[in-house]
């Protein structure tokens, strides 16, 4: 097997999927070391490259490697000594013209100073139930920057509006305080400023760039962990920001405490401050989105259209803004208000088929997993961990399958529906303060797959 042309193939592909900077910074002197048994030994030229590769790009690589090497069945990576490989141009010229074209548009919102894009603001913000305590903690940071929750960590599932909201916190900095200085970033930008500043010897120069400003937002900070170098300057990072009352904040997609290797100090760092989830948004702040979107785009569509959209698209926030996109994109070109059933038709391939489950195969589930007899579920007791089972229960009917109040609490020993609602509401509320209630849950979603 010829492993430098295997390699090359998919270098082909990965370069047309990323970022150029992204790229020369990642794979340059990477290389297939050998092939043995269908695993494929990938040659990096330091550990910092070797675990960006595992936890950002492991599945790109894999994925691309099976697609044109169908004996493929690992990929590992190995530290050695590669001699520098000129990196040809991989991407052809129909991609190249498409980047060129394409990219420079989106970037053109982007202030290259700070890296904030001056249309995330709160007056386009959505505040709903599913995000106001990120919002409430939010505007007391404005309000006394580096002083109030300091660190700032908010957490949830992608396309939920964490970026819009980190953005609109330091674009709100920036018009408070005219004389603080705000940088916005991504964990990755972070990572990679920090590997060349060691390989071009100007470790200070980095320390100096970074701990400069009087607010530093982090994105997408779950990458971190297994990268024990970054998480180190990171800690020295924070310090040298907590210690002078400068303000940081990270998002992640995930709590803290579920970050795969995550150092016990940094972890004791973000519980020091203020760590606050956000969630996909329910029916009446979706149905605020559209609205919002709608004004944006100078459009107006009937009010049973945006309530069918609003009900139909349960995921996050992104799902739902592509929708309204497509159903925009229909009314331009025809020129026509649309009725509801093409909407419905012009979504169908959107809209996820509802879960269906037995009530009873929930109680199963869930009574397994804490290893309970079924039967307790339904009982009247008020033992600790019944109750807390049969709460879970309750959520999850109502929050993953949408069954009703009163047939829930009918179903379950004929409680009252304010019972159901009761259960429903505790357990929403405890796991923003309880990650391990969230690993339980969401544990348990996994058996219903």
């Amino acid at each position: 097997m010829d492993t430098k042309q295997l390699w090359k193939n998919c270098l082909v592909e990965i370069e047309g999927g990323i970022s150029k900077a992204n790229f020369s910074t990642w794979f340059k002197n990477t290389c297939i070391l050998k092939e043995e048994e269908g695993i494929i030994f990938v040659g990096v030229p330091n550990e910092f490259v070797r675990d960006w590769l595992k936890n950002k790009y492991h599945k790109l690589i894999t994925k691309t490697m099976a697609d044109v090497y169908e004996n493929m069945r690992a990929v590992e990576y190995v530290i050695t000594k590669i001699e520098a490989i000129k990196q040809e141009p991989t991407v052809n010229k129909v991609n190249e013209v498409y980047v060129n074209k394409e990219l420079p548009l989106r970037d053109l919102y982007i202030n290259p100073e700070d890296n904030l894009n001056p249309r995330y603001r709160f007056d386009s913000f959505i505040v709903g139930t599913f995000n106001e305590l990120a919002y409430a903690a939010s505007q007391a940071i404005i309000e006394n920057p580096g002083t109030k929750y300091n660190p700032f960590f908010v957490y949830g599932g992608t396309g939920l509006g964490k970026t819009h909201l980190l953005q609109a916190v330091g674009n709100s900095i920036k018009d408070k305080y005219a004389n603080k200085k705000v940088h916005y970033l991504t964990l990755e930008k972070f990572a990679t400023d920090f590997i060349n500043s060691l390989q071009n010897n100007k470790a200070n120069s980095f320390k100096e760039k970074y701990r400069k400003y009087d607010l530093l937002i982090i994105d997408d900070i779950q990458f971190i962990g297994k990268m024990e170098k970054i998480q180190e300057e990171l800690f020295h990072t924070f310090n040298t920001f907590y210690e002078n009352n400068k303000q940081i904040i990270f998002s992640s997609d995930k709590h803290p405490n579920y970050i795969p290797e995550l150092a016990d100090r940094l972890k004791s760092r973000f519980a020091a401050g203020m760590i606050v989830d956000v969630s996909e948004p329910e029916y009446e702040s979706r149905l605020a989105i559209l609205k919002m979107k709608l004004r944006e785009a100078g459009i107006e569509l009937d009010q049973e259209i945006m309530e069918y959209v609003a009900g139909a698209i349960q995921g996050n926030i992104r799902e739902l803004e592509g929708s309204l996109n497509t159903i925009i994109c229909q009314y331009r070109l025809k020129n026509k208000v649309l009725s509801v059933s093409e909407v419905k038709a012009l979504l169908k391939n959107n809209i996820k088929p509802k879960k269906n489950v037995a009530i009873k195969d929930v109680v199963k589930t869930v009574s397994d997993y804490y290893s309970l007899e079924e039967a307790s579920i339904y009982e009247k007791t008020r033992r600790k961990e019944i109750v807390k089972a049969r709460q879970v229960v309750m959520y999850l009917l109502r929050e993953d399958f949408n069954v009703s109040y009163p047939l829930i609490g009918q179903k379950l020993g004929g409680k009252d529906h304010t019972t159901v609602i009761h259960s429903y509401l505790k357990i929403k509320e405890d796991i923003k303060n309880d990650p391990q209630l969230l690993q339980e849950l969401e544990q348990i979603r996994i058996l219903f797959k």
